[in-house]
């Protein structure tokens, strides 16, 4: 039976154990990692369809260009990917084929993301209360000159 002493600090896996998981999962010497598969391993989407999307869609740039879901990814690229409103830069340090844990895929890469936006300001302008009823011809122009503001445009302009 083991003390408490012997356990990890961490209360998780050990970093051993993180780096074996990771290496498991990662590819045979000599191949390579499609793109589309690398950003869904590490969890930076849901599915590696909806990395797939994302890649055809142009939201996906490797060292600066846009590339298709089926591009290879090396070890020192940067990947950028614009998901959900937000951009996350990634620079690869391992190679996964496999999904893996994410204290794990935490290692496969380093995070150069700027930090999200705090919750207030992605807070939807001109919400209805409900039952209001469909807005009238000024409110709809209202709400269009309030976001007009918001992007940063002059309002009345198209």
């Amino acid at each position: 039976m083991a003390s408490e002493g012997d356990e990890d600090k961490s209360g998780g896996p050990s970093d051993a154990a993180a780096v074996a998981a990771a290496e498991a999962a990662g590819p045979q010497a000599g191949e390579s990692v499609r793109v589309d598969s690398w950003i869904w391993a590490v969890r930076l989407i849901k599915t590696r369809s909806a990395g797939a999307a994302a890649c055809k869609g142009g939201h996906v740039r490797v060292n600066g260009e846009r590339v298709k879901p089926a591009h290879s990814v090396r070890v020192g690229d940067e990947v950028r990917l614009r998901h959900e409103g937000r951009e996350r830069i990634v620079v690869v340090k391992r190679l996964i084929r496999k999904r893996v844990g994410a204290p794990v895929a935490v290692q496969c890469y380093v995070d150069n993301s700027p930090p999200p936006p705090p919750r207030e300001a992605v807070a939807p302008a001109g919400i209805r209360d409900r039952g209001a009823g469909r807005p009238t011809k000024r409110d709809r122009r209202d709400l269009e000159r309030l976001r007009a503001l918001e992007k940063g445009s002059r309002p009345g302009a198209r």
